[in-house]
């Protein structure tokens, strides 16, 4: 992803994050909606994404999954 003021860098675990650089926020891997870091709630240590909400995770995972249900 281009280098955005801002923007940190992690690494997804569960359950748990890893700053792997400082920033204040992410980008959603399904809407590239920003996410605040004290907002981020979901993503994936599997695909290394974060997501806005539930519905972006679950649409991930689906699409990761299974590509025909894009």
């Amino acid at each position: 992803m281009a280098d955005i003021q801002g923007l940190a860098v992690l690494r997804y675990d569960t359950p748990h994050f890893d700053v792997e650089r400082p920033g204040q926020f992410v980008v959603c891997a399904v809407s590239g909606a920003r996410i605040d870091l004290d907002e981020l709630k979901y993503w994936s240590a599997e695909f290394q994404e974060a997501y806005r909400g539930p519905e972006e995770a679950t649409r991930a995972f689906l699409k990761h999954r299974w590509p025909e249900f894009r």
